[in-house]
Order: C-alpha cells, then sequence, then structure tokens
C-alpha cells in the first residue's frame, strides 16, 4: 500500500495552507527535498510548513535563496535552505549542510536534487508540478521511508 499522497492547490494560499497541513505529517525530524521548477512554489509551500509548526508567521518566512540557510525555533526545529545558487558538491559541503542534516530537526531543502550525494539515503520527497499559472499539484512521496 503506497503512502505517497497527491494534492491540488489554485493559489499561493493553498499551496501555504497544505504547507501547514503537512506540518502535522512530516517526521519531526529529518530531511525533506522540496523539488520544482523556479516559480513552483517551494518556498511558499515551506511557508506553510514553517508556520504549521508555530515557528514564524508565513508573512515573516523569506526565500533563503541569497543567505541560503534559514533558521527557525529556539532551539533550531526547522532549517530552510535552498542551494539553486551553489554549483558543486564542495561548496554544499562548505556551507555545513552535513552537520545540519545531523541536528535533531526537519530540514526543508531547496534544489537539493542537484546534491543527491550529499543527502541522506532516507528522505521525504514534495514535488511540485505547474499545472497553470496558479494550480499547481503536489506530491508527497517517501512518508513510509521515515
Amino acid at each position: 500500500m503506497s503512502s505517497d499522497l497527491r494534492f491540488e492547490t489554485a493559489s499561493e494560499e493553498e499551496t501555504r495552507s497544505l504547507g501547514r497541513k503537512l506540518a502535522d505529517i512530516l517526521p519531526e525530524c529529518g530531511t525533506v527535498l522540496l523539488r520544482g521548477a523556479l516559480g513552483a512554489g517551494k518556498t511558499t509551500l515551506a511557508q506553510g510548513i514553517i508556520e504549521g509548526r508555530g515557528l514564524a508567521r508565513a508573512d515573516d518566512i523569506a526565500s533563503p535563496t541569497f543567505t541560503l540557510i534559514h533558521e527557525y525555533g529556539d532551539p533550531v526545529r526547522v532549517y530552510h535552505v535552498d542551494l539553486y545558487r551553489l554549483d558543486t558538491a564542495e561548496q554544499v559541503r562548505h556551507i555545513g549542510l552535513e552537520d545540519i542534516l545531523d541536528r535533531h530537526a526537519l530540514v526543508l531543502v531547496e534544489w537539493g536534487e542537484r546534491f543527491l550525494e550529499v543527502l541522506p539515503e532516507a528522505y521525504v520527497e514534495i514535488r511540485l508540478t505547474v499545472i497553470n499559472s496558479d494550480q499547481r499539484l503536489i506530491e508527497v512521496l517517501g512518508l513510509a521511508n521515515r
């Protein structure tokens, strides 16, 4: 029996709302790969997940594209990582991602599919596919592996 989940959203707010719901079923700690094209809604979904964990308001959560890593909670319970601007696995190692992955926290990773050799073997993958300008197909894969 597959534990993979499929959803469709029709707006940014619906994507954020889905993230808040996913916050309850994602593992307390572990790695979540957020996979999708530019503009697919990875950061929007992450906003909902982080807000759903009660760590920040969605309006206070920005993409970590330029800072690479944002931390939420005290102690940190969620890391939001964006690897878009990095080119090599060595650069990913240099920012300390492997150390973060060992911490007791949920690690949301955007563009991690480019550096699978740095990620743990077991992770949850959330695929966001653009259907049209408003609609997204969102698939949650690998929950049973956790």
